[in-house]
């Protein structure tokens, strides 16, 4: 598991799932805006994927805690961010400081 990376090197986000698409689909749609509001949408990807189907190259991938084990079994070299609320969880938000910043995108249980 990486606990950290660089964000420069981030060009791509999945926000994973379990098999629906209701709630992190709007969780997507929310991280898409507040990466366009920090002028970093040209740079950064977000990706929608179950949490089965990340892929195990996956840089940094945001997750609802129930589901974060699946996507370190899945992908053990991303960065996972767990979160508890599909909207307005912090989470979201640091993530975006971080990447405006330069800051180090950093692993959130």
């Amino acid at each position: 598991m990486a606990a950290s990376i660089a964000s420069g090197q981030v060009t791509t986000i999945v926000v994973a799932c379990e098999a629906g698409m209701g709630s992190s689909v709007m969780c997507v749609n929310a991280l898409k805006k507040k990466l366009k509001a920090a002028k970093l949408d040209a740079r950064v990807k977000v990706l929608h994927r179950p949490a089965r189907e990340v892929a195990a190259d996956a840089q940094v991938v945001l997750v609802h805690r129930g589901l974060a084990d699946v996507v370190r079994k899945h992908a053990p070299g991303a960065v996972v961010i767990a979160f508890e609320h599909f909207l307005k969880d912090p989470a979201f938000d640091t993530l975006v400081q971080a990447l405006a910043a330069g800051d180090v995108v950093a692993e959130h249980r």
